[in-house]
């Protein structure tokens, strides 16, 4: 028990040593990047293909945050929900991120 209590400590420590930006990064790049781009565009073979969003576009830009969370938690048209591959505070994390490109 108290080994388990030891690696869940230390697995505690190192997700708080890497920074929020930095998981929502690496988030971004294991759940959106291949369709959407690395710089958000959609401008990729399966994003042509199936529709991407560009995240600069205007359409984009006036989409609430709350609208962008409720389309990843559960999808719209080609794009798969995530609510039961990311939680909540993921997918608000990826939202920031999406923002920021």
């Amino acid at each position: 028990m108290k080994k388990l209590i030891s690696m869940l400590a230390v697995g505690a420590l190192l997700t708080a040593a890497i920074p929020a930006g930095a998981q929502a990064a690496d988030l971004y790049k294991s759940k959106c990047q291949a369709c959407h781009g690395p710089d958000g565009k959609g401008d990729t073979v399966a994003g042509k293909k199936l529709g991407a969003k560009d995240f600069h576009s205007p359409d984009v830009a006036k989409t609430s945050d709350q609208e962008l969370f409720e389309i990843t938690k559960k999808g719209k048209e080609k794009m798969p929900g995530y609510d039961k591959k990311l939680t909540d505070d993921q997918i608000k994390s990826l939202i920031k991120y999406i923002r920021s490109l």
